[in-house]
């Protein structure tokens, strides 16, 4: 499996430069682009063929323009250096069909939730989603195909604003992208903590956030 390492080791490591961490250092994420659907799955057959014989067991999402591969960890901070491994050789993988990486591709989408009791609230919406409990303040869908729900802790009621709203987490190098698109769609920037992350409100104020996500 390897050594434990940081989501910004991960980085760091040779060969993975196509690769994104995302959810708190959790999984590491990658899209390639492919000519064909037939392109497209002989690269699922040989990351299939990879990941066997690491021992490992990636999230695979084939569409008729792409893969998305996902190196998952059920943990924070959960990769490791045989995940590393693994991406480098899925980078060289997909290299060799002539599917080109699109790091801007990837993102993750959460949804947060305000909340004066966290305890109280969490199990109804555990229940309803029919997702994992992870750490005491997030939901996860067990197979990743839906958005992560996150609980924050509120000192005191609040009616200003809503207490429901959308995170959504893209990569370091494609926030100022994502952020100008969605000015000039008719947002607002109402907060600004940049570069971890942005508070942006539609026309309406409903509110979403865009961050980033690197370790320290």
């Amino acid at each position: 499996m390897g050594d434990r390492i940081s989501g910004q080791h991960f980085l760091d490591t040779e060969g993975v430069e196509e690769w994104r961490v995302i959810w708190g250092g959790g999984w590491a994420c990658a899209f390639f682009r492919t000519a064909s659907y037939r392109e497209a799955l002989t690269l699922v057959a040989a990351v299939g063929d990879l990941a066997t014989a690491a021992d490992r067991r990636p999230d695979v999402d084939l569409r008729p323009d792409g893969v998305t591969v996902r190196l998952y960890s059920g943990e924070w901070d959960g990769l490791t250096t045989g995940d590393a491994d693994l991406a480098r050789q899925i980078s060289e993988a997909a290299r060799s069909f002539g599917a080109e990486a699109e790091p801007g591709s990837v993102q993750h989408v959460q949804v947060a939730i305000d909340a004066m009791v966290i305890p109280a609230v969490l199990p109804f919406w555990r229940a309803v989603l029919g997702y994992d409990e992870v750490g005491g303040e997030d939901l996860l869908d067990a197979r990743r195909r839906g958005p992560s729900f996150w609980f924050q802790q509120m000192d005191a009621p609040r009616t200003e604003r809503g207490r429901i709203h959308v995170d959504v987490y893209v990569p370091h190098d494609e926030a100022g992208n994502r952020l100008a698109a969605a000015v000039a769609a008719g947002g607002r920037i109402v907060r600004d903590n940049g570069p971890e992350w942005w508070t942006l409100v539609d026309s309406e104020g409903n509110e979403a956030d865009l961050a980033i996500w690197m370790a320290p």
